[in-house]
């Protein structure tokens, strides 16, 4: 008997990543193609439907997890994607299933992959928490009572998109001084040029890191800046919905303490004191390489119930 398995699609401005995991969380097979190979999104769809109809042979295919940038659940939708070269709403969803014939579920890329977290990660025995992932810019997936709040238009969760600096810097969402801006690894990076003009112009949030660790005070100030403004953010997202546990996920968060110790400190003393003692900041238990996949995959899994 083939096992039954989810085929997960990662999509992303740059790369398309496709994987076949199974109920435990094992990725069997995967691949990954550049998204700009595809012209268009029917295209990109039956040339990643044929990849998945080539395993038909070799696993008992149940459906189609798709993570995108401005996923929508409701309706199996990517709508105005900011890193995609697709104008307005592209019913993605329906064109694997069309290629494919199998069922296709798709989601944002940080509800997926804190739907991921809960069946594969560090929730696994977590009803409600929050799970932000800090890469070049901020998502989150809010999960309470054990499922995933998506709201009436499908877009809950957008924590990155509170506006923390009324003013501030310029999002590419349009707005200025959204949580992103500065909580993210590109943040991180503009807070330390801030301070460091003359910074290397090819200086990353790696390269920061170094120096915080190597005792460079402008790069330790901004890693307490980071933590500041976040602290502060995550203790006021916990009055929506009093998660037990905060996950953070994405290259930032692999700064580990040096990182998460501001964090913590700054979320504490900004935490109502109903709520203090309650809720733990925790790193990802989702292994980084395979973190997309299992979300996507997980997309299926979690309405099986499995």
């Amino acid at each position: 008997m083939l096992p039954p398995v989810v085929a997960a699609v990662d999509l992303g401005g740059t790369r398309v990543k496709l994987g076949f995991v199974d109920g435990s969380g094992s990725v069997l097979d995967h691949d990954a193609f550049d998204t700009g190979a595809f012209d268009g999104p029917e295209a990109l769809a039956r040339g990643i439907g044929a990849e998945i109809n080539a395993r038909k042979d070799r696993f008992d295919l149940i459906g189609i997890g798709i993570g995108a940038p401005n996923g929508n659940h409701h309706r199996g939708t990517v709508e105005h994607p900011p890193n995609l070269p697709w104008p307005g709403v592209t019913p993605l969803a329906s064109l694997f299933s069309d290629a494919t014939g199998l069922p296709a579920r798709l989601d944002n890329d940080a509800n997926a992959a804190a739907l991921g977290e809960k069946r594969f990660g560090a929730a696994q025995t977590v009803n409600d928490f929050l799970f932000v992932t800090l890469g070049t810019g901020v998502g989150s997936g809010i999960v309470v009572a054990g499922n995933l709040v998506r709201g009436y238009s499908g877009f809950a969760g957008e924590v990155g998109h509170v506006i923390v600096e009324p003013g501030g810097r310029l999002c590419g969402c349009g707005r200025r001084g959204c949580l992103e801006q500065y909580t993210s690894a590109t943040g991180l990076v503009k807070t330390y040029r801030d301070a460091v003009p003359d910074a290397p112009d090819d200086a990353d949030a790696l390269y920061v890191f170094q120096q915080a660790q190597a005792g460079d005070a402008a790069a330790r100030d901004t890693f307490e800046t980071t933590g500041r403004i976040l602290g502060l953010a995550l203790a006021n997202s916990v009055a929506y919905t009093s998660p037990e546990v905060v996950f953070l996920f994405g290259g930032l968060a692999e700064a580990g303490e040096t990182l998460f110790e501001p964090i913590r400190r700054h979320f504490n003393a900004n935490l109502l004191t109903i709520y203090q003692g309650t809720v733990a900041i925790r790193p990802s238990g989702l292994p980084s390489g395979d973190a997309a996949l299992l979300g996507a995959a997980s997309l299926v899994w979690h309405e099986r119930g499995r």
